[in-house]
């Protein structure tokens, strides 16, 4: 057993980040500014986005694409029960009504078929979650949205880094949201990108800083003008400087901080497609999977032990683990405003009751994923279900 703990999910960051946030404090720029234009380009470049705004969250994209397509009370906005809950609390936010389908079984992503089922008249939106970094089926739902005349937006804060048939997630013209919190697979600590067409973006830019025609940036710099208007009761949601400055080396090394997620996923992959007590993660062959989370599932029938039990059993050999995530439906907000039930997601249900998720980060070293692999087998071990012979 290892010594010390391995927390679940540490992230990478390296000198080239601290030296360029100590050359942004030292520039006397702190706040949105260069760096973060910067960041937007190149963010743009690399996964050849129609247009970026950064922004303080993913939650904050989420939020602001909802209110620039003016959906409020009386909408329905459609989305999965297998997220967290800021991907329907933003619909709150805006006075919509949540509207909760069933997910895939093998993805656990939100189901096409579940979807073309709840869309009535009132449906003004999907908001589809790319969940653990494997993408949608975005051909069948941007059909759905084109058929239904409703807007289709993404909540990529797992998906920086993948592609839809070849297609990076951001590179349409429908609104997608990523995160840069400080787990996810490129992080500027706290921080988010909002993607789309750019004339929608201009309306989501002035929304993200109180509505005001001009921000800091043209305000405060060289030849900037010290007049303002405000268009619209906007927000605070923009990224500093500071944030970008991490996020531009970060992104820099992002190739190669994807290729040891995909290194370690392998790792698991071998170790655990063999076991008889756990499911590993599916990625169909038309998608290239950001593998943001590697989502184990237990087999409950071959542990004698449940998934509370396994994730202190590995806390007890040094090996940090989580759960993604506690559906939408069994929250008490949720339950106590829309009578939500268990039985009424079955499958999203099914999977939370087995679903744990593994250390998978590229600071990750091979003891680490060898650790971690050695832990599981001895728990497998240890508490596998004896069978008695025929």
């Amino acid at each position: 057993m290892r010594d010390d703990f391995l927390t679940f999910s540490r992230p990478l960051v390296g000198q080239e980040e601290i030296d360029e946030v100590v050359s942004a404090m030292q520039s006397g720029w702190l706040t949105t500014g260069p760096r973060t234009r910067q960041f937007e380009s190149e963010f743009a470049s690399a996964f050849r986005c129609p247009g970026t705004l950064a922004l303080n969250s993913c939650t904050a994209g989420l939020h602001l694409a909802l209110k620039v397509l003016k959906i409020g009370a009386g909408d329905e906005v459609i989305t999965t029960p297998l997220t967290f809950a800021a991907s329907v609390n933003v619909i709150e936010h805006v006075g919509a009504t949540p509207v909760l389908v069933d997910v895939e079984p093998d993805t656990l992503n939100i189901s096409p078929e579940a979807v073309e089922r709840a869309v009535t008249t009132r449906t003004r939106a999907i908001i589809a979650v790319h969940y653990a970094g494997h993408p949608v089926e975005l051909g069948r739902l941007r059909d759905l949205a084109s058929r239904f005349g409703i807007h289709l937006i993404e909540d990529a804060a797992h998906a920086t880094g993948a592609c839809f048939e070849g297609e990076p997630i951001g590179s349409g013209n429908n609104p997608a949201a990523f995160s840069f919190y400080a787990t996810k697979n490129l992080t500027t600590g706290e921080g988010g990108m909002l993607t789309g067409n750019p004339d929608f973006l201009s309306d989501a830019r002035q929304l993200s800083l109180h509505g005001m025609s001009r921000e800091a940036w043209t305000r405060y710099s060289a030849g900037g003008k010290w007049a303002y208007d405000i268009a619209a009761p906007g927000f605070k949601y923009n990224m500093t400087d500071i944030q970008a400055a991490i996020g531009l080396h970060q992104l820099r090394r992002f190739p190669d901080m994807q290729e040891r997620r995909r290194q370690i996923v392998a790792a698991y992959n071998s170790a655990f497609d063999d076991s008889p007590a756990f499911r590993i993660p599916q990625t169909r062959p038309h998608v290239q999977n950001a593998w943001h989370l590697y989502v184990l599932q237990i087999c409950p029938e071959e542990l004698a032990i449940d998934r509370a039990q396994l994730i202190e059993e590995l806390a007890a050999r040094n090996i940090g683990a989580s759960v993604h995530f506690i559906p939408i439906h069994m929250h008490s907000f949720y339950q106590n405003r829309y009578g939500f039930r268990p039985e009424d997601y079955p499958v999203a249900h099914a999977a939370f009751q087995n679903m744990i998720s593994l250390p998978l980060t590229p600071s990750l070293s091979d003891q680490d994923v060898a650790d971690v692999i050695e832990a599981v087998h001895d728990i497998q071990n240890r508490f596998r279900r004896r069978r008695l012979a025929a």
